[in-house]
């Protein structure tokens, strides 16, 4: 078993162990452990510590499939951890530039005055020329894919439009890839040779920890590589934290409200990256990002495809994951109503054996599961809509993009001509847990789907909720929100939307 984390920054070859490999990736990075001269990269700006602003955005490659090459997408440095980097190649904003000439993404933000104060300008570049990496084909970047792209990167100088001057002036073809910056080869070579097996590292099962006495060791890391060890491991230590994306656990990190003794991570477990439909089923594994859902969902699920741009930013979808969602069990979680509406299942896993439990069976209370300890969620099952449903879903919030939502909403109808013949609706923001409206449902099941019956189906609706009021919105704003959204859906529908995806 390896006890050493090995990646690279900026083509250099990194062994960590000991408290470094708990340390965020920013601050690993601006604390001089980026570099084997210790210089410190600060290039990768910290704000607000909660991937939020993205001005400490950097690339992180992983192997392809077929492990012949690397795939390199943008994430938040802030939120990320050392141990999230074993096997991937960090490439931070001082690693774009060949000696001391700018790479064409930092000369286009100097030749359009992206830049005025500067302290973001290192995330833009980073984002940009990440959306260099993801772009097909030759054409220059168009306005909505720059903007969504950016979404995840606040300015508060510049008013963004040079910033966008920037990214539709670069063309992709002569912006160099990563992969003909660095020999990507040598690095894949180096990792093959690392074997397919587990990684732990500052292990607490002997007296001393890498060289660290046990008086105050740093944190006990175990990386499976295949979901027998990540089980058997799990009921070893059930007190261990689950970790796929840490995009929740960052943020709570940086608070200084956890700092986990031990973790054990999925992320390098194969199996649990899954995402494929079985017999009209959608399965998505537990390791699977949210950037990989919104890209498969866009034929499979419009609708779902369409909310998802508003989870989070791009930085944060290319490494967090529905299942970290789900097990977060938050009520304004905002992939919750989905799943309850389209009566998704999850499957569970442990040494023990496996169980399947239904998502609305799954919340037990506030922040309580139905997950043993040692009990691991593997993937979740998910029906795909047939031609007769009508899914709407919608998610309010006073911003559109990286925001926490107010009020969140999923409509399953089943529709024959004008009649509804099925109905399941769920809602989030207004009680302990996502709640589905039974009553409202049944208001509409076996009846005309006309904008009154809608309307009455709202306000039966107000009668099913509780909200609470709070920093974002009271409870009579959401009282009044919900029975306006059945108003909303009825008119998508009759106008023959494919998705909606609410302000």
């Amino acid at each position: 078993m390896r006890n050493s984390l090995v990646f690279y920054v900026n083509g250099s070859r990194h062994e960590v162990r000991g408290e470094a490999a708990g340390l965020t990736l920013s601050d690993y990075l601006r604390g001089g452990c980026g570099s084997l001269q210790g210089d410190r990269l600060c290039g990768t700006k910290i704000a607000c510590a909660e991937g939020d602003c993205g001005a400490c955005t950097v690339l992180v490659g992983k192997p392809a499939d077929d492990e012949r090459s690397v795939v390199y997408q943008s994430i938040d440095a802030c939120i990320a951890f050392v141990y999230q980097m074993d096997r991937r190649h960090v490439v931070t904003v001082e690693g774009l530039q060949d000696g001391d000439t700018l790479s064409p993404v930092q000369q286009a933000m100097i030749d359009c005055h992206g830049s005025q104060c500067g302290f973001c300008t290192p995330g833009f570049v980073m984002a940009l020329q990440g959306l260099v990496e993801e772009s097909e084909g030759d054409q220059p970047l168009e306005d909505e894919t720059l903007r969504l792209g950016l979404s995840g990167n606040l300015c508060r100088c510049t008013g963004y439009s040079q910033i966008l001057d920037a990214g539709k002036r670069l063309d992709p073809k002569r912006v160099a890839s990563i992969s003909k910056r660095y020999d990507t080869t040598a690095m894949l070579a180096d990792f093959a040779t690392l074997g397919d097996g587990p990684v732990r590292v500052n292990s607490r099962d002997t007296h001393l920890s890498n060289g660290h006495a046990p008086a105050a060791p740093p944190v006990d890391i175990f990386l499976p590589s295949t979901l027998d060890e990540l089980l058997e491991h799990r009921a070893q230590h059930p007190d261990a934290r689950l970790i796929s994306g840490a995009t929740d656990i960052g943020v709570q990190f940086n608070h200084g409200k956890v700092a986990p003794a031990a973790l054990i991570t999925t992320q390098t477990v194969r199996e649990l990256n899954r995402l494929e439909v079985i017999d009209g089923q959608l399965v998505i594994g537990a390791a699977t990002s949210w950037a990989r859902i919104e890209a498969y969902t866009k034929n499979a699920i419009p609708a779902y495809h369409a909310i998802l741009t508003r989870f989070g930013s791009p930085q944060v979808r290319h490494v967090g994951t529905l299942i970290g969602n789900l097990a977060n069990a938050s009520p304004i979680a905002d992939s919750i109503p989905l799943h309850y509406v389209a009566q998704s299942t999850l499957e569970l896993a442990s040494i023990r054996g496996r169980r399947e439990v239904p998502i609305e069976e799954f919340y037990l209370g506030y922040k309580q599961l139905d997950l043993q300890p040692d009990e691991v969620i593997v993937a979740v099952r998910t029906p795909l809509p047939k031609a007769n449903v009508r899914l709407r879903l919608y998610k309010v919030s006073k911003r559109r993009d990286m925001d926490i939502s107010t009020v969140t909403l999923a409509f399953w109808l089943e529709v024959e001509g004008d009649l509804c013949t099925a109905a399941r609706i769920a809602t989030g923001g207004v009680g302990p847990t996502v709640v589905r409206l039974p009553r409202a449902e049944e208001s509409l099941v076996a009846r005309p789907l006309t904008l009154e019956a809608m309307q009455t189906a709202g306000r039966i609706a107000r009668d099913e909720i509780q909200p609470i009021s709070d920093v974002r919105g009271g409870a009579e704003y959401r009282l009044q929100l919900v029975e306006n959204l059945f108003a909303k859906c009825w008119h998508e529908v009759k106008g023959g939307e494919v998705f909606s995806g609410s302000k």
